[in-house]
């Protein structure tokens, strides 16, 4: 590989590996997986248009990460999704809307006298991807990592035909860049993605990695198989703080 070193170093990315923390989030406007999310008393809980509650699955607040390039560096991101059998995946290219919904607020409310503290309006979930009710508090660390095979972008620094043009050391290669790639498959913001299948994004309609949430048994978070999920958004989008446009996806084996 020493005579593609430039090109590999060349294809680095900085992302935001996301860990789960011992403890339960301190406020109701931290970082959290599962549980009850952050909710103003003047809003009203994201449902579906027959105003179904959907199911709460993430939030970032940007003001605990650290600084990603493209990134919003303050406000509170939230991620709902439906709990039918698909996980309110209703196909590639879908925005949010009937059965996922992104909330952004860009000012959060530091004060639980002005928040939603009663759920016991939330009907029982059937089918939701994480087996459990108690929040998960979340720290971050920036990393930087290298594309995997899997990932659209690959071919654009590599070339389409670059593991056939090494012969009968072409598995050694895949082997290589697999290695090279293993923090792909972190939960984790920006950066390279991770696919049990392949990329649905394309050259012609470039998207950004907002959020991937990968199966953890250690926690009860699955999708189907052991598979990943993804929330992508366009890099346009993502520079205004739009997320309108945030398409939804996942897969597994």
């Amino acid at each position: 590989m020493r005579p593609f070193e430039e090109k590999i170093l060349e294809s680095r990315l900085d992302f935001i590996r996301i860990s789960l923390a011992a403890q339960r989030p301190a406020f109701p406007w931290s970082s959290s997986l599962g549980g009850r999310p952050y909710l103003p008393i003047s809003a009203a809980f994201p449902a579906t248009p027959e105003g179904i509650p959907l199911f709460f699955l993430a939030q970032i607040n940007f003001e605990e990460t650290p600084r990603l390039k493209g990134f919003p560096t303050r406000g509170l991101l939230q991620f709902f999704i439906f709990d039918d059998p698909m996980y309110g995946c209703a196909g590639w290219g879908k925005p949010s809307g009937d059965r996922f919904k992104i909330c952004y607020y860009p000012d959060p409310i530091y004060a639980p006298e002005a928040l939603v503290t009663d759920f016991s309006f939330l009907r029982p979930y059937a089918d939701p991807p994480l087996a459990r009710e108690t929040a998960l508090g979340l720290s971050f660390t920036l990393e930087e990592e290298f594309p995997g095979p899997s990932d659209y972008r690959f071919d654009r620094h590599f070339g389409k035909q670059f593991f056939q043009s090494f012969g009968e050391d072409e598995e050694e290669v895949w082997d290589f860049f697999y290695r090279l790639s293993a923090s792909n498959s972190y939960h984790k913001i920006g950066g390279y993605a991770y696919f049990t299948q392949e990329d649905p994004r394309s050259p012609e309609l470039p998207m950004q990695l907002l959020l991937q949430l990968d199966s953890d048994s250690a926690i009860g978070l699955q999708w189907g198989d052991m598979g990943i999920a993804h929330f992508f958004i366009p890099p346009a989008d993502l520079a205004a703080m739009n997320f309108s446009n945030v398409s939804y996806h996942w897969d597994c084996s």
